[in-house]
């Protein structure tokens, strides 16, 4: 028995469908607003923790081979 089988069984199944679209895309709008809204400065911030991170570690890296 197929797997699509099993859906055309469930009452209602159709609904899912949409949903999952309607979650996606109340995500996104969210998502989106809160990107635009955001703050130059935190975007900015939260845009070099990578390489902050990335040079504390080295840093804390280097400081232990001397000790």
């Amino acid at each position: 028995m197929k797997f699509s089988s099993y859906l055309e069984s469930i009452t209602g199944v159709g609904i899912f469908p949409l949903l999952s679209l309607l979650m996606f895309v109340l995500f996104f709008t969210v998502v989106a607003l809160w990107a635009f809204k955001a703050e130059k400065k935190m975007i900015d911030t939260m845009k070099q923790l990578p390489l902050d991170s990335a040079e504390t570690n080295s840093a804390d890296n280097n400081q232990s081979d001397r000790v």
